[in-house]
């Protein structure tokens, strides 16, 4: 009886594992995905204002700020 239920854990331990290793390809999907979208989306704004490539992050952030509001 007690190989058996060994055996069980074994198989449950397995299953955890399978599943745990289902869901970390699930994420690295969904991070390469987000990525492929930011880079893309970065390439179109750089594409419409130049200028933004020499832009640091915040001035980036007040540019799309002040330039957004007028629309919304």
């Amino acid at each position: 009886m007690q190989d058996s239920s060994e055996e069980t854990k074994k198989k449950l331990l397995q299953a955890k594992h399978r599943m745990e290793a289902v869901q970390a390809r699930d994420r690295k999907k969904e991070r390469s995905a987000r990525t492929r979208r930011l880079i893309l989306e970065g390439a179109e704004l750089e594409k419409i204002v130049p200028e933004v490539k020499d832009m640091t992050t915040d001035e980036l952030r007040q540019f799309l700020l002040l330039h957004l509001q007028k629309h919304f």
